[in-house]
């Protein structure tokens, strides 16, 4: 299975930025909290669900395992669907200027 394209969750979006260097699970963790400005804090549950996820969409794969600890980087169709992801959020933004232009009342 491929990755389809289509919005992304946050969730896969901040580790496919997190794994723009190679991480395993426990430091990935701290590395999504380090991208997000400490906004995203990701649990195990979600973290493992998410790899396992991307990993059979092909947006990233499996660097190294040793033992129980398994480093995870991304591919570079991961690449290309992270860039594609950033450029429609870009997109989003710009659609919305009207709302810090005022074209929006508070309240």
């Amino acid at each position: 299975m491929t990755y389809t394209g289509g919005p992304m969750t946050e969730a896969m979006y901040y580790v496919l930025l997190a794994l723009l260097n190679p991480n395993h699970g426990y430091q990935l963790m701290h590395s999504i909290s380090d991208v997000s400005n400490g906004r995203i804090k990701m649990g195990p549950g979600t973290l493992y669900g998410v790899l396992s996820r991307m990993q059979k969409d092909g947006l990233i794969s499996l660097a190294e395992a040793d033992g129980r600890r398994k480093t995870y980087e991304i591919t570079r169709e991961g690449k290309v669907a992270l860039r594609t992801e950033y450029n429609r959020l870009k997109a989003q933004i710009v659609d919305g200027k009207m709302v810090e232009e005022g074209e929006i009342e508070n309240g």
